[in-house]
């Protein structure tokens, strides 16, 4: 079995964001980058289908030149190659434009799964395995918290609203969007860390994809949310201004 997961290059969480000058992305300078952990579970995933079924994991990512540092910390957990394209840009790119660019990576592989993360940690838009499912023309879905492998077909458990689940039974080959916490996160090794050294990252250019996508959608500013501050007085007496308190807290600012 051939999965390729795609991961994603984000900020370390809890980083001091600075918007950039241009007010269109914030800045990057002085940031440290970790691999998205809706990213690290699709891995994961991939890495205990492969221990089971056998086959091949190809870690696929798509950004700068600093984004090596994620695909080798795939290829120390056990991925077996990865494919980097190579884009300073990438944040000019809307949900399709990156969708295209993984797809075209991945056509020529013809995995028999194509795993990510629900949502980056960034962005959180949660549309790019879906959208990459559409452009390669394979069946997809979405929040999978179990993957079980037959002949020429998975049945996947998905997590729906209020404890409910569905269970889908579907062709392969076959894209899926995995929830955070399916399974236990491994470390790296000392052993794997030194293999990933040798393992094979093949570098591509968007230009060796057809050429940088067109964005459909364009981020024209970026900006902290302004701080207001405001006061408003409760007449009446002290159980008629708690009732309407109350009342405030539960319904406009939502917070019991």
């Amino acid at each position: 079995m051939k999965i390729i997961v795609a991961i994603k290059q984000v900020p370390v969480r809890d980083s001091q964001l600075r918007v950039d000058a241009a007010g269109k992305w914030i800045q990057e300078a002085d940031l440290s980058f970790e691999v998205n952990e809706p990213d690290a579970y699709a891995l994961e995933e991939a890495l205990q289908l492969k221990e089971k079924h056998g086959g091949e994991v190809i870690a696929l990512c798509a950004g700068p030149a600093r984004a090596a540092q994620t695909i080798r910390e795939a290829l120390a957990k056990g991925a077996d190659r990865a494919i980097h394209i190579e884009e300073e840009n990438l944040n000019t790119l809307d949900t399709l434009g990156v969708a295209k660019l993984l797809a075209g990576a991945a056509k020529a592989e013809n995995p028999d799964l194509f795993l990510t993360g629900l949502q980056s940690d960034d962005l959180g838009y949660g549309q790019t395995g879906v959208v990459v499912a559409e452009l390669l023309g394979l069946a997809h879905s979405t929040i999978i918290m179990q993957v079980e492998v037959g002949d020429r077909s998975i049945r996947v458990k998905r997590e729906l609203e209020d404890g409910w689940f569905q269970h889908i039974v579907m062709p392969l080959p076959a894209v899926l969007t995995i929830q955070s916490g399916i399974n236990k996160l491994r470390y790296a090794t000392l052993m794997g860390i030194k293999k990933a050294k040798t393992k094979e990252i093949k570098r591509v250019t968007a230009a060796d994809l057809g050429g940088l996508p067109t964005s459909t959608a364009v981020i024209e500013k970026i900006y902290l949310p302004q701080k207001t501050k405001q006061a408003q007085l409760f007449e009446g007496d002290a159980k008629a201004a708690a009732a309407k308190l109350v009342e405030k807290l539960k319904f406009e600012v939502r917070v019991i």
